[in-house]
């Protein structure tokens, strides 16, 4: 039995979206601005696209005309992405956009094969190490490079520190890492389980910290802050006394403006021709 997509509000894909444009590695994106020779038309992958904010971020950043595939589980947010694509700044380069319904790790034969670039934002961490090595099969089978931004490495770093943050970030950690239906995720190691994997099928990999700032953001930090603590609290019930206090403590903080909020991530470049 296939279990159940898990669905991600559009209302926390739209706060985080200037964030994520924040954090995401733009010397990686420049590496791969030059189009392909010939006039080609760039045809892009977007695995797991949600709301399309890496279209909107990245398309942009490349040059020449470019076709965008966005493969998303949630038929909603496609239909919302797919309606929206038309919306481009003047001077944009040409940008075509279709949509595809399915699960990104579970790619059938040939589904990437016309891919001159694969890219993913914030996916890689909700995968176990089966769908992983799946899906970074299917990138390295298409030759392309590949652009997977924004997976989480574990560390937090808010400012002034609160005794419990330790505890607090640890227990997020293991939720992060827990077993579902699906079997382990992967969490805090997707990005350096995603560079062995992609060593292994003959890529070169390039990593570079692409650090989420919440406290530009109150509206978000919030959100966040809310998610983090319920998510630590359901991997460790034992810290439900504390959390109370803590959180509101955190709220405030936020409120104030004096809390500083770093969430941590990578992304990662990999391209065909050798480890490096």
């Amino acid at each position: 039995m296939t279990p159940p997509a898990v669905r991600v509000s559009p209302h926390w894909l739209r706060l985080r979206e200037s964030a994520d444009a924040r954090a995401r590695s733009s010397d990686l994106a420049a590496a791969l601005r030059v189009a392909p020779p010939g006039g080609r038309v760039r045809v892009v992958h977007d695995l797991g696209c949600g709301d399309g904010s890496m279209g909107r971020w990245l398309s942009p950043r490349l040059d020449g005309p470019q076709h965008w595939v966005l493969h998303d589980l949630d038929p909603d947010l496609l239909r919302a992405t797919g309606a929206g694509s038309g919306r481009r700044a003047p001077g944009a380069p040409s940008v075509s956009v279709e949509t595809r319904l399915g699960d990104v790790t579970r790619l059938g034969p040939g589904e990437l094969e016309d891919a001159s670039l694969v890219t993913a934002s914030a996916l890689l961490d909700l995968l176990t190490g089966e769908e992983l090595a799946r899906l970074v099969a299917a990138c390295a089978s298409t030759g392309a490079p590949a652009l997977l931004a924004l997976s989480v490495t574990g560390a937090v770093r808010m400012s002034p520190a609160d005794p419990a943050d330790t505890a607090m970030r640890d227990a997020f950690n293991d939720h992060q890492r827990r077993t579902t239906l699906r079997g382990g995720l992967l969490g805090p190691d997707a990005g350096r389980v995603a560079t062995g994997l992609f060593h292994e099928h003959g890529y070169r990999v390039r990593v570079r910290p692409s650090p989420w700032v919440l406290h530009a953001d109150p509206d978000l930090a919030t959100e966040w802050l809310v998610g983090w603590v319920g998510a630590a609290v359901e991997q460790r019930p034992t810290l439900a006394a504390t959390s109370g206090p803590y959180l509101a403590r955190r709220l405030r903080e936020v409120g104030t403006g004096s809390l500083r909020v770093v969430v941590h991530h990578l992304d990662l470049l990999a391209t065909p021709g050798g480890r490096r």
